[in-house]
């Protein structure tokens, strides 16, 4: 059975984060409020997470992450689609996010877009592996105009 459960203790999910290949950091360039947070368990075994934000007047997803062990049953779906409901249901326009996997993001209706299009949260440049051996999109999701 699988279950996501929310949490309010998003520091906690930062170790689940970078052992999943995330960048995480303490010292964001610029402020960040984690907003909702997000557990995900398949059968009684914890196996991925997610965390909606708000940084510059935008929403982003600031970290989701599947353990690799529960990877390819649409596990990583789920934890997306959670987060930008509840985004939607706070108001939001767009949300974005870097992607270190984009076709998955595709996949779900994610677009490519450059940075100066997104808020201040491109912290990758910054990173030895950047280009190297990761190569990440800026990448921002719209919700169909309410007619």
């Amino acid at each position: 059975m699988i279950r996501i459960v929310p949490t309010d203790d998003h520091e906690s999910l930062n170790g689940f984060y970078a052992d999943n290949g995330l960048e995480v950091t303490d010292d964001d360039p610029t402020d960040t409020s984690a907003l909702k947070s997000w557990l995900l368990y398949d059968g009684g075994e914890f196996a991925g997470a997610t965390t909606l934000a708000y940084r510059q007047g935008d929403f982003i997803i600031d970290g989701i992450a599947v353990d690799k062990d529960h990877r390819n049953g649409r596990l990583g779906t789920g934890l997306l689609k959670t987060a930008l409901d509840e985004a939607k249901n706070r108001g939001a326009d767009r949300v974005f996010l870097v992607a270190r996997a984009p076709e998955f993001f595709r996949a779900n209706g994610f677009v490519t877009v450059p940075r100066d299009k997104a808020p201040e949260f491109f912290e990758c440049a910054e990173c030895e592996q950047y280009n190297v051996s990761c190569f990440p999109e800026v990448m921002c999701f719209d919700f169909p105009k309410e007619k």
